[in-house]
C-alpha cells in the first residue's frame, strides 16, 4: 500500500487531500451504486414473479375444477415463440402427457425443481426457451384432490428485466455522476478554505526570505499559531546567534591588531636587518587576518534572515566610481539592470563582488563594459544572475579557471594583486552561489554570478 501511494510523496498537501478525498468518494459511490442495482434487480424480479404467480395460480384453479380448456388470460401465451409460456404436468409425466400454451407450440421447458417438488410451494429461476431466449420462471406444485398433484410453470422473457435494470443503472449512474461531481467541487473548495492559513503561513515565510517582513505577522487557528511562533522564536535566536558572532569576529580583530601593531613598532624602532623582514610579515598577517575575518562576517550575515540589497543603486554607484578611475579609456559602462532586482544578503558583499568583476572588466575593457541583471529559477525559488561582459581581449577556455585561483595574474604588466576573482568566488561560494566565466557576445569577458535573490 505504500508503494501504491509513493508518487504522492512530493506533492502538496491541497494534492494528496484531493486525490485522498476523490478516490475514497469513487470508491463509496461505485459501492454504493453496485449495492443499489443488486438490490433494484431483487425488487425487479419480485415484481416480475408476482405477475408471473398470477398465471400460474389462475392456470391452477382451471385445472383444479377440471376445466379442460386451459387460458392464462394473456394474447402472449397464443402467439409462438413469444417468449410468454405455460406448462403443466404431473409427476413423472412424459412430454406427451404435458400440456403446454400454444406459444410453445409442441416443445417444453425444463422445470425448476420437477413436478415432484414440495406441494405448494412457489419456485422462481431462470430457464431457457426453445429458441435460447432467457427466461424468468415461476414454479409451483398443488393439489388436485384424490391425492393427484400436478405442477404449474409460466414464463416470460428476462429481456424485461434486463431492460428495466439497465434504465434504472443509467439513470443512477447519471445521477451519481453528478452528485460525484458536485462532492469534487464541494472537496476543493473545502481543501482550499482549510488550508488558507498554510498559504498565509507560507506567504509570511517567503515575505522575510525576501526581506519584505522580519517576522510572522497575522491571526492563525490555533493549530497552526504555535508554529508561527516557533518561526519568530527560530528567527530571533538565528539573530541572537549571529549578532553574537559578528561581535566575536570584531572583538578578534581588535585583539589581533594591536600586538601587530606593537611588533610593526617595536621593529621600527629597534632598526637592524631584522626590521624590514618583521614589518613585511606583519603586514602580511594583518592582511590575511583582514581577509578571513571579512569571510568569517561574510558567513555569519549569509545565514540572517531578511537581509536584502537592492542591485540598481549599488551598481549604478560602482558604474559612476570606475567610470572616474578610468576616465582616460572613456569607457562606454552600461546597466541593464531592473529596478526590482534584489540581492538576498549585505550590501558591503555585493559592493565586492560587483567591484571587483567590474574592476576586472574595466582594466581589460576596449570601449565597453556591461552589467545585467536577470532572473533565473522557478518562481518558487527564485534566483539572481549578474553579468558582467567586456568588449577586451577575452581569455582562452583552457585558461579560465586558472584566473579564479588565489594570487593567479594572467598578465602582470596590468596592475592588481590577483585576488579579485577569488574573493568573488569565496563570497558567492558563502551565499550558495556560483561564479562562471565565458565567452561574451562582445568577444571578451563574460562572469555569470549566480547569487540568491530576485527580480520582482
Amino acid at each position: 500500500m505504500r508503494a501504491r501511494f509513493r508518487p504522492l510523496a512530493g506533492r502538496s498537501i491541497a494534492v494528496r487531500l484531493a486525490v485522498s478525498a476523490l478516490f475514497w468518494s469513487a470508491v463509496i459511490l461505485v459501492s454504493a451504486g453496485v449495492i443499489l442495482v443488486a438490490l433494484y434487480r431483487q425488487t425487479t424480479e419480485r415484481g416480475f414473479d408476482q405477475r408471473l404467480l398470477v398465471h400460474v395460480t389462475t392456470l391452477g384453479s382451471q385445472v383444479a375444477t377440471g376445466r379442460e380448456a386451459l387460458a392464462a388470460g394473456d394474447p402472449l401465451f397464443e402467439l409462438p415463440f413469444s417468449g410468454w409460456y405455460w406448462q403443466i404436468g404431473a409427476p413423472g409425466a412424459s412430454l406427451r402427457e404435458i400440456t403446454t400454451s400454444s406459444s410453445l407450440v409442441g416443445a417444453a421447458l425444463p422445470w425448476l425443481d420437477g413436478p415432484g417438488a414440495e406441494l405448494g410451494a412457489v419456485r422462481t429461476g431462470y430457464v431457457t426457451g426453445p429458441d435460447g431466449q432467457s427466461l424468468r420462471a415461476v414454479e409451483r406444485t398443488l393439489a388436485a384432490g384424490e391425492g393427484r398433484r400436478f405442477t404449474v410453470l409460466v414464463a416470460a422473457p428476462a429481456d424485461e428485466i434486463a431492460a428495466d435494470i439497465g434504465r434504472f443503472a443509467l439513470a443512477l449512474a447519471a445521477t451519481f455522476a453528478a452528485l460525484g461531481l458536485l462532492l469534487g467541487l464541494s472537496t476543493l473548495l473545502q481543501i482550499r478554505f482549510g488550508l488558507r492559513p498554510l498559504a498565509r503561513l507560507r506567504a509570511a515565510v517567503v515575505a522575510i526570505r525576501r526581506g519584505d517582513s522580519e517576522t510572522v505577522s497575522g491571526d492563525y487557528p490555533h493549530d497552526i499559531a504555535p508554529l508561527a511562533g516557533e518561526i519568530n522564536l527560530l528567527i530571533g535566536s538565528n539573530r541572537d546567534i549571529l549578532e553574537r558572532a559578528r561581535t566575536q569576529v570584531g572583538n578578534l580583530a581588535h585583539a589581533l591588531k594591536t600586538p601587530l601593531s606593537v611588533l610593526v613598532n617595536e621593529a621600527r624602532a629597534e632598526g637592524g636587518p631584522l626590521a624590514p623582514v618583521v614589518e613585511a610579515e606583519a603586514e602580511t598577517m594583518r592582511r590575511q587576518i583582514g581577509y578571513y575575518l571579512d569571510r568569517a562576517r561574510a558567513a555569519a550575515q549569509v545565514g540572517t534572515l531578511g537581509t536584502v540589497t537592492p542591485v540598481s543603486p549599488v551598481a549604478a554607484a560602482l558604474m559612476r566610481a570606475f567610470a572616474k578611475i578610468h576616465a582616460d579609456k572613456r569607457l562606454d559602462l552600461a546597466l541593464e539592470a531592473p529596478e526590482n532586482a534584489r540581492f538576498r544578503g549585505e550590501k558591503q558583499d555585493l559592493e565586492e563582488m560587483l567591484g571587483n568583476l567590474l574592476d576586472n572588466a574595466a582594466k581589460w575593457a576596449r570601449g565597453r563594459v556591461v552589467l545585467r541583471a536577470e532572473a533565473s529559477g522557478d518562481p518558487e525559488r527564485p534566483r539572481l544572475v549578474l553579468v558582467v561582459e567586456d568588449d577586451g581581449p577575452g581569455v582562452p577556455a583552457d585558461k579560465r579557471d586558472e584566473m579564479v585561483k588565489r594570487g593567479k595574474r594572467l598578465d602582470e604588466t596590468v596592475p592588481g594583486s590577483g585576488l579579485g576573482l577569488s574573493i568573488v568566488v569565496d563570497l558567492a561560494t558563502l551565499y550558495r552561489g556560483s561564479l562562471t566565466l565565458g565567452e561574451s557576445a562582445m568577444g571578451g569577458l563574460s562572469a555569470r554570478l549566480d547569487l540568491p535573490g530576485d527580480v520582482g
